[in-house]
């Protein structure tokens, strides 16, 4: 089994199996002791750091758009998605934006710490005057912000 890690596994005590792979951007992420402790471990058993195909990464984006979490995900997020694409992996990730892409995707997702998220589909709203967009920012109406929130 291929598995793609996400920086929450290295502050964690899980044991993943398999061939596992990660991306250079979740390495520049690791800096206490703990986190740089388990990734030289799970290195020593063959942990690789691969970047992932400009073409996985214009299907996440797209895929981020359709989701609307396109504003919630890092450059990371997006980077493991693809990478996750790319081998035909598991993404172990506690992180419900990326767990919801990766629902669009069509990429399995395995749960470190957290209960496994569902399908979210996100609304925004003004916090003024109450009306709705497909975007966040502020409100060409009244002014307030708009802020994410759940359907």
């Amino acid at each position: 089994m291929k598995a793609v890690l996400d920086a929450s596994v290295f502050f964690s005590d899980v044991k993943p199996d398999g061939e596992l792979y990660t991306t250079p951007s979740v390495c520049n992420e690791l800096r206490d002791i703990r986190s740089k402790g388990n990734f030289e471990k799970l290195s020593a058993a063959g942990l690789r750091v691969v970047s992932p195909g400009s073409m996985s990464l214009d299907r996440v984006r797209a895929a981020a758009v359709t989701t609307r979490d396109s504003g919630v995900i890092s450059d990371t997020d997006r980077e493991l998605l693809a990478l996750a694409l790319d081998l035909e992996a598991i993404l172990f990730t506690d992180d419900f934006a990326i767990q919801n892409v990766a629902i669009v995707l069509g990429v399995q997702t395995h749960s470190i710490t957290q209960r496994k998220a569902k399908r979210v589909f996100w609304k925004y709203r003004c916090t003024g005057c109450g009306r709705y967009y497909d975007h966040d920012g502020e409100c060409p109406v009244c002014g307030a912000a708009i802020k994410r929130k759940l359907k």
